[in-house]
């Protein structure tokens, strides 16, 4: 490769994984300072992930013209990358819950409760006490 082109990927990988540090950053500010756990876990998943997609192509931008093949390293980054986007979601998911159904969150702080009604309508039709016979 030309040295203006490694020139131009070294600095896009800089201007990325900065943007993906500072988009973590942030995540874990707003882990400190917000007030309940659903406004927590979504600073925790949203930002994190998009700081960490951005790191890792960041590494990638920075990896590219020292790698011969590329094969490994990148095909390693796109991995992790994609397991994050993966299994973020569905911890988040069930971290939400188990919080709702411990009573961990703040209610007043909720503006649409979806799951209250399904819980309701579930846990009338699997009442043990309208099973029963007279």
């Amino acid at each position: 490769m030309s040295e203006q082109v490694v020139q131009v990927l070294d600095w896009a990988g800089i201007v990325c994984i900065l943007a993906g540090a500072l988009l973590s950053f942030i995540a874990g500010i707003g882990l400190l300072r917000f007030p309940d756990l659903l406004s927590r876990m979504h600073a925790a998943s949203k930002p994190q992930v998009l700081g960490l997609l951005l790191v890792l192509v960041g590494i990638g931008f920075r990896l590219l013209p020292v790698e011969e093949s590329g094969v490994f390293s990148l095909g390693t980054l796109f991995l992790v990358g994609l397991f994050q986007v993966v299994t973020v979601p569905v911890a988040g998911h069930i971290v939400a819950r188990v919080g709702y159904r411990t009573g961990r969150i703040r209610r007043d702080l909720v503006s649409t409760d979806e799951l209250a009604d399904r819980l309701a309508t579930r846990g009338s039709a699997s009442d043990p006490s309208e099973d029963t016979v007279s």
